[in-house]
């Protein structure tokens, strides 16, 4: 595999909420997506999911609290838990999750992934 440039990856596409897999480390694809707007309540019964603030702030609202993400920071939300990504305005973010996770977890959504790896 070559290096990747993730700012010049995010120049390549313009839709929100529509994760695009740049790699695989071990059983956990590398993504990126842009954010903007609301995406869905939901949760991963048996998987983490690393989110890191690339450009922007991105908001993750959990059932108690609500985490606020700016550039360089990054939180991961737990198995089972329930939540929700919102941005204001557009942020890039990348993810690390395992490739067996549904973006929507356990609820149903046309989201898809493309994988460019």
């Amino acid at each position: 595999m070559d290096k990747v440039n993730i700012q010049e990856k995010f120049k390549l596409f313009h839709d929100y909420w529509s994760p695009k897999i740049l790699g695989v480390l071990n059983e956990n694809y590398v993504k990126i997506f842009k954010a903007k707007g609301e995406f869905a309540w939901h949760k991963h019964e048996r998987e983490d999911a690393l989110f890191l603030v690339i450009k922007g702030q991105l908001k993750i609202k959990l059932k108690y609290r609500e985490v606020i993400l700016n550039e360089g920071e990054f939180y991961i939300v737990p198995q089972g838990i329930e939540h929700v990504a919102y941005a204001e305005e557009e942020a890039h973010v990348l993810l690390f999750e395992p490739k067996q996770e549904i973006p929507t977890g356990d609820t149903p959504s046309e989201k898809r992934v493309e994988e460019w790896v």
